[in-house]
């Protein structure tokens, strides 16, 4: 699928808490440590609340100590889209879904140096995850060999 497959409508708006919308479309941010993936361990993909395009696998999840969940790289490097955030008297990178053009978080350059350095702090409320064993029931099957018994079994054990 291609990024023009994720794009948002007013029927998809539609479906969002005020959260959800507070965070995707008026680029909010939830509180560190109350929402619901900082501290999640379950083998998955994480995808746009608002369009579902895949974003993040749990394979390249780790604790940043932030409070919120936090990725070395996206799922795909088309998946996201970076712009310059210059709000709060700050120079950040933000970063969007590239398909429905949803606020996700920024991305930060401490991370893990062993994987690139880069941290993609994300809200959770601008997420919603996908268990790897409903990955083939909901359409993202082709995301299952991340999760293979018979791959590297340490691979995303931080998450």
């Amino acid at each position: 699928m291609t990024t023009n497959d994720y794009r948002k409508t007013p029927e998809l708006l539609s479906r969002l808490s005020d959260e959800q919308h507070r965070v995707t479309q008026q680029d909010g941010t939830e509180p560190a440590y109350r929402n619901e993936y900082w501290d999640n361990h379950e083998p998955g993909i994480y995808v746009d609340i608002v369009s579902g395009q895949p974003l993040f696998s749990s394979t390249d999840k780790y604790d940043s100590g932030t409070g919120w969940p936090s990725f070395t790289a996206p799922i795909a490097a088309d998946a996201v889209a970076i712009k310059v955030d210059r709000t709060h008297g700050m120079i950040r990178t933000e970063v969007r879904s590239a398909g429905a053009d949803s606020h996700l978080g920024h991305l930060f350059h401490d991370g893990p140096a062993a994987a690139g350095g880069q941290r993609y702090c994300m809200n959770s409320a601008a997420m919603r995850f996908v268990p790897a064993s409903r990955l083939v029931e909901e359409g993202y099957g082709q995301f299952g060999a991340l999760f293979d018994t018979d791959q590297d079994s340490t691979k995303g054990a931080n998450a």
